[in-house]
């Protein structure tokens, strides 16, 4: 689903945020929304299991691939995808609410859908990657969060051809050495 955009609406812009698995987007995109009170963050949809510690309806919707399904058929996404064996997707109607609100918007996705969002609304929409600072880094950081070795193995082997795509393809690029300084570049980029 496309939004018809008036002039108005057309100031507003979409951040997409993208990142190898650990490399800190989704904390980073908890605190802009934090600390960017008019920024919308809209929480996606998931196939996949909870993590320790996080919340229906705050960290994503958790639903079943059948639910999933179901909204895929109805049109409900503005984009999907399917990652190491789970879907994510975000809805179509709160990305057009907040586009009508003349909100800016941040999304955390994937490189798959940050393609789908760029073709949907290519005047309005920067891509930005964050990038760990070495691929030991990202298996440290991915290690630090409960993932198994094989599992660990195969983020990273996915994480390198990732990287290659972000430097070639995304509009900004910051390196997450520190989170409060990417925090800062990220809000530097926003506003």
């Amino acid at each position: 689903m496309t939004v018809m955009l008036s002039s108005m609406v057309k100031k507003t812009k979409i951040f997409v945020i993208s990142a190898p698995s650990g490399a800190g987007k989704t904390t980073l995109c908890k605190r802009l929304a934090k600390d960017l009170p008019d920024i919308f963050y809209p929480i996606s949809y998931t196939t996949r299991k909870k993590r320790a510690g996080e919340k229906e309806g705050i960290d994503y919707y958790f639903v079943s691939r059948e639910e999933f399904e179901r909204k895929i058929r109805k049109k409900e996404f503005a984009e999907w995808t399917e990652v190491y064996g789970n879907r994510y997707g975000t809805s179509a109607k709160f990305l057009q609410l907040a586009l009508l609100k003349n909100k800016k918007i941040i999304l955390s996705l994937d490189s798959q859908g940050a393609f789908q969002i760029k073709r949907k609304y290519p005047e309005i929409t920067s891509l930005i990657a964050i990038l760990p600072p070495s691929l030991k880094d990202l298996k440290k950081r991915l290690k630090k969060r409960g993932e198994a070795q094989d599992e660990i193995e195969k983020r990273t082997k996915a994480s390198s051809q990732e990287i290659r795509l972000f430097k070639e393809k995304y509009d900004y690029k910051i390196v997450n050495r520190s989170l409060q300084n990417s925090l800062e570049r990220l809000k530097k980029i926003i506003k």
